[in-house]
């Protein structure tokens, strides 16, 4: 879940949210404040991306998990048995300390049929806008070093620009590459995500936390009512460990076809140890306005 991440490389780009166009104003007039910035956003280039791909052999995302081990899986998380959920997977990076480590992600509809979501501190580090991590690829569907869809670079991430300021909107959207000529949503579905929902209902959460025996290898999840908790979040009764960071919370999950509706992603829980709940953010116009970046990127 929530922990801080060091220093990485790239720049990200504030995006005002619109531009004003028309006529010059004359010498004297006084000029408007700019407008503050929507969204943060990290571009990767075709060489960093073909790096990201190289970096992360089969064996290398063996060994991250190999190489974390936070404790034994909670009596409340177990291993998921039913339908793949192929929209699901790791998402694997590096920090700035050239230290290997990874995420939950999920890939959701959009119009670029190549957007997935997680949480903006599995991208980068909150209230430190130069902090970004590098070498981001997304395996959907990844299971014991089964790649079954293939491994997709990520060539931009979005997070609300309060991520980068202040470390409030853990939610990031990222871009992401095709597969062998294959946009991402064409070869694993898309979740369906609902913004402005107020909390509450019946969610499952989803991810790959670092505990044993499973080491991250596997896809576990959590299910219960969801409730409103302070400072802007959803709280929902989950153990996961990191690793299940950015896992989605699927609203009206359907088991028999592994969709349901994208309202928070996994952010935190409420202790280092022994955690008992899960907090997500609510997802509100920020966090729209990331996913409809990333639809552009």
């Amino acid at each position: 879940m929530r922990a801080p991440h060091l220093l990485g490389r790239l720049c990200a780009v504030a995006l005002a949210s619109a531009a004003a166009l028309g006529a010059a104003p004359s010498p004297a007039a006084a000029q408007p404040p700019a407008a503050a910035p929507d969204v943060a956003e990290v571009t990767y280039t075709v060489k960093e991306r073909q790096d990201a791909l190289a970096h992360w052999t089969a064996a290398r995302m063996k060994k991250v998990g190999q190489s974390v081990d936070l404790g034994p899986t909670g009596p409340m998380t177990k291993a998921w048995k039913g339908a793949p959920v192929k929209t699901v997977g790791r998402l694997f990076f590096v920090n700035a300390n050239g230290n290997d480590t990874w995420c939950t992600a999920t890939a959701v509809k959009s119009g670029n049929r190549s957007v997935v979501m997680a949480a903006a501190h599995c991208v980068r580090r909150g209230a430190s806008p130069v902090n970004t991590y590098t070498d981001l690829v997304f395996v959907p569907g990844y299971a014991k070093g089964a790649r079954p869809y293939g491994v997709f670079p990520v060539r931009a991430t979005v997070t609300p620009a309060s991520w980068a300021q202040e470390s409030t909107g853990d939610v990031a959207a990222l871009t992401v590459d095709p597969y062998k000529g294959k946009q991402l949503t064409d070869a694993v579905g898309g979740q369906d995500v609902s913004f402005d929902r107020k909390p509450g209902g019946q969610v499952t959460s989803f991810g790959y936390p670092a505990s044993r025996p499973q080491r991250g290898e596997e896809l576990l999840y959590c299910a219960g009512p969801a409730k409103a908790a302070p400072a802007d979040e959803w709280q929902v009764p989950c153990d996961m460990a990191g690793g299940a960071s950015g896992g989605p919370w699927l609203a009206g999950f359907d088991a028999s076809t592994g969709l349901g509706t994208l309202v928070s992603v996994n952010s935190h829980g409420d202790a280092l140890d022994g955690s008992t709940s899960m907090f997500g953010p609510v997802l509100g116009a920020q966090a729209r306005k990331a996913y409809e970046r990333a639809q552009r990127a």
